[in-house]
Parts: structure tokens; sequence; C-alpha cells
């Protein structure tokens, strides 16, 4: 942790705009938070504690400055699941017991960060990863569009996502138009938000806007008259106290420990590696350039998870979207995440009553937008310009997480990857044996040769090799011996080069003119061709 010194130093020079993102942040994160709250099966007003606690608390442990911590979409898919299964169909039961599984990775992440383990989310290709994260927003949607609507929770009761999607024309047939009107006026003002041309209107989150909206909307269609009572359309946003709710007798339960043990792996893995690179893509925009201690954000996310489990919170994350905003307002340290909270946990204690009235169909479209965000076209256009080889491995995890879950749609991604990789002329000793030369040419002057591959699979090899560089010196990194460079490792030098350069470093890309590109986009993966990866043969 920073000095006190430091930290204070910080809010002394900057706490007039940290107090200001910190508020406007907290705006934004207050309806979402409910929102990805009751679609984890949690009661909403615990999506807001643990937001609080990831201010309040996390913000003093962190190795970034500008993330803001707190529940995230991509955690919802884990979370429900581990409430439906551990919960056996009662929430009430699945919520505590999936509170332990909480607290049990928040403490598996203190220690994977005192390990320094947070380079190792250099491993995962990012198509595969990305693909992860379309299929997480498509999940979404498939069960907050009916929501949306006012179909019954109970109709839903135990369908896969692809039934869900099934189900969307006869849930659009059947809607209960009141409900709808809602849900469509949300989802029209979140996706129309954008286009306003009146500039101070921009300045305010939609979300916000959807919130009062709906509780609007709610109070003039009479939604709290007993007609509605089934459809629960208003939020009941549970009691905001300080109990220890987490139960840990699924550890002796030999027929619950191998879910139990499942899903600590997938908050452990999909919670840490969102959270990673949420971490690394802040520090890209970073309007002051700083390098986050990954390893030491890790630790921090996970004591911030280990307390909001023992509280009944969900589990937190860097937090990418609240995090940009955070910058966008003119944040310039920690204090605006733990201004965030203080405010959080001023609307908890002032606005328990009217969070009460927001209508379920609200935040069925703010999650709606989210799971758009996620699975958008553009994520798909963006993948097809970086190669098609790269949207074959997006397109094979979203359809294995769909079909399956989490863990086996990133599998499935990183073994397409690996076959793409052994057809386009990788041998198999050259992914698992990396064979990376760093010389020093003269005074300053490095070359790191690459006489293989450079692929996602030893790119922490590499990397181990570009940490041995002095900054400030000079690095050739030589390609003309490699057989294939893969996108993953592409993308990861571009982030390299940026941060070398920045401590005064000159770093230069030799041979990749003698590779073939698989598409015009500038971090496409390249290959030889044939009668040079021949020779290359020959010679070994």
């Amino acid at each position: 942790m920073k000095s006190k010194n430091n930290i204070f130093d910080s809010l002394q020079a900057h706490w007039a705009k940290d107090l200001l993102s910190g508020f406007l942040v907290s705006l934004i994160a207050l309806p979402l938070c409910l929102g990805i709250a009751g679609a984890s099966n949690f009661p909403p007003i615990m999506g807001v504690m643990t937001a609080i606690v990831g201010g309040i608390v996390v913000a003093f442990f962190a190795g970034s400055e500008l993330t803001i911590k707190g529940p995230a979409a991509g955690l919802i898919v884990i979370v429900a699941g581990a409430v439906e299964e551990l919960g056996k169909g009662d929430n009430e039961v699945g919520w505590k017991l999936a509170l332990g599984v909480v607290v049990v990775a928040g403490l598996i992440q203190i220690v994977l960060g005192l390990l320094k383990v947070a380079k190792l989310a250099d491993f995962f290709p990012l198509s595969a990863v990305h693909g992860m994260l379309a299929a997480i927003g498509i999940i979404i949607m498939s069960k907050q569009l009916h929501l949306a609507v006012g179909i019954a929770p109970s109709e839903m009761k135990g369908k896969e996502p692809l039934e869900l999607l099934e189900m969307v024309p006869h849930s659009l047939m059947h809607m209960e138009y009141h409900i709808a009107i809602i849900g469509g006026i949300s989802l029209l003002i979140l996706f129309g938000w954008p286009y306003l041309q009146i500039k101070a209107l921009k300045k305010v989150p939609p979300a916000l806007v959807v919130l009062i909206v709906g509780v609007l909307l709610g109070q003039y269609f009479h939604l709290t008259e007993p007609s509605y009572k089934n459809l629960k359309p208003l939020v009941n946003p549970g009691d905001f106290s300080i109990n220890l709710n987490a139960d840990f007798s699924v550890l002796t339960n030999s027929e619950l420990l191998p879910i139990f043990l499942k899903y600590l792996l997938m908050f452990v893995l999909i919670g840490s590696l969102e959270s990673l690179l949420t971490g690394r893509a802040i520090d890209l925009i970073d309007p002051e350039k700083r390098k986050s201690d990954l390893s030491r954000d890790l630790t921090a996310v996970g004591i911030g998870n280990t307390i909001s489990g023992l509280l009944g919170g969900l589990p937190m994350i860097s937090e990418v979207a609240r995090s940009s905003a955070n910058i966008n307002n003119g944040a310039k340290s920690r204090w605006a995440n733990f201004f965030h909270g203080i405010f959080l946990l001023l609307f908890v204690v002032m606005l328990v009553p009217v969070i009460k009235m927001v209508p379920v169909a609200s935040l069925a479209a703010m999650l709606i937008f989210v799971g758009f965000r996620l699975a958008s076209p553009k994520e798909f256009a963006h993948v097809y310009h970086i190669g098609k080889e790269q949207l074959t491995i997006f397109l094979i995890t979203i359809i294995a997480t769909i079909a399956t879950d989490l863990l086996v749609g990133i599998a499935a991604g990183i073994l397409t990857k690996f076959i793409i990789q052994l057809a386009f002329g990788v041998q198999i000793k050259d992914i698992i044996k990396s064979r990376f030369e760093l010389t020093e040419q003269e005074l300053g002057v490095y070359h790191l040769s690459v006489k293989n591959a450079a692929v996602f699979a030893n790119y922490l090899k590499l990397k181990a090799q570009l940490a041995k560089v002095p900054q400030g010196s000079s690095l050739i990194i030589d390609f003309s011996k490699a057989a294939y460079v893969d996108h993953t490792v592409a993308d990861n030098l571009n982030n390299f080069r940026r941060e070398f350069e920045a401590a005064g470093g000159v770093l230069s890309l030799k041979g990749l003119d003698l590779h073939e590109s698989l598409s015009e986009h500038p971090l496409a993966a390249r290959r030889l061709p044939k009668h040079l990866r021949k020779t290359l043969v020959e010679m070994a």
C-alpha cells in the first residue's frame, strides 16, 4: 500500500476533482449495481453494498489509481449460476452458499496477488477473451429481454440460454403492455442518449435517467396494485444491514462440493482476468501514464471480495466502463473511487424508499444495453478486421460458452487457437519450448532474437526477456526467424512499446517485412511464406 503521506498528498492536491468524479461515477453505479445484483439472484441492495466496499475499503489497498471497483455484468452468469445450482431453486439458500464461494475466492485472489501471478493474464488469447465476454452479453440479454416485457421470472426458471432465446417470440406475443412500455422507453433512452445534441444532457448518466423515468412510469401505471404482484415488476432491494451471511456448510457436503469448486474456479479465473485486463486498459488511457501494480491490485480485489462476501455482497472487479468514466470526469487519484463509495452509502441511507419503486423492466433494460455492448455487431466486425482466423476463435468461444459454460467456452477458444497455429505451420515444440535470445550488442543497445514462433502460449517467456532490458535503452526485436507471430503477441508488444518509449527507450521491430499478414489490420497475425519456413526447418 502507498505511504500515508502520498495518499493524503493526493487528497490535498486533487480532492475537488476526485470528489466531483466520485459523485458522477456513483450516479452511474447506483442503477447498474441494483440491476447486476438482481440479475445475479442476489438482493439488489447487495450490489450497492459491493460497490461501497470496493470504494471505501479497496481504494486504500489498490495497485491502480483510477480504476473503480464494484460488481460487473461480466460475472452475472457465474453468480446467478452459483445461486441456482447451490440453492437448487431456493435463491435465499443459494445466495448464502454462493457467498461462501465469494469469500474463499477472495482469499485465493489475495494469495495470487502476493505471489505476483498477475502476469499470467497475458497467457489468454485475446479473441477467446473477447468471445467469452460477447457470450456473456448474449446470455444476459437472453434472460433480461423477457423481464423487460413483463414475463414472470417463474416462466424462465431452469431454462438454458438457448431455450431463453427460443422463447423471445413467445414472450413478445404475450407481453404485459404496461411493463413493456417501461422497458421499451428505457431502451429508447439508453440507445438514443449518445445521439442527443444537447451538450448539458450528455453529461447526465442515461442509466440514472432510466431509473427516474421508470419510477415515474411505475407510479403512473399503478404497478403496486395487487394485480401486478405475480409479475414482480418492482424491486425488492433487501435489507442493507451488517450481517455475516456467508454459509460455508457446502465444504462438508459431498453432493454440493463439486459445484462449489466449479464456481470457485470460475470466480477466481474469470473475475481475476477481467480485473487485470481492465487495469491494463485503464493504464493506456491514464493522462499521467502511470503504470498500475496489477499484482497488488489483484490482492486488493481479493480483500474486497472477502469482505463483500462476508457482508452479503457480490464478487467485485476493476470495472472498465465506470473506470473509463472516472478518467473522463477528470479524476486524478484513488480518492475518486473512495468518494464514489461514500456517495453510494449516502444514497442507500436516503433512497431506499425510492429504490423499492424501481420497476424490474427498467433494470432489465439497463442490462440488455450492457449485454448489447459486450456483444455488439461492432465487436464482431472488429475481430473480423483483425483476421478471419481470429473471428473463428471468437465465434467458437461464443458458441461453446452459450452451449455449455464459461470454463468450457474459454478452453474451446484456446484449443481452437492452438489448432489454427498448427495449421499455419507452427510446430508443437515451438509453442512449448520457445527460443528467445537477448544480447547486448553495444552499450545501451539490445537485440532480442525470436527463433521459432511468438504465440500467446510462450509470450510470458518473451515478456521475461523484455523485462531484462533497462529503461531508456534501444531494443531491436528480430522476427526474421519466427515462423509465426500471433495477434495476442502483436497486441501485447504494441502495449509494451507505448510503455517502453514513454520511459525514454527506442524500440524497433525487424524482420516482419518478410512475413505475410493475415489481414490488413496493423496488429494482425503474421507468418513466414512457406519457402522461408522450409528453410528455417532445414537450418534447425
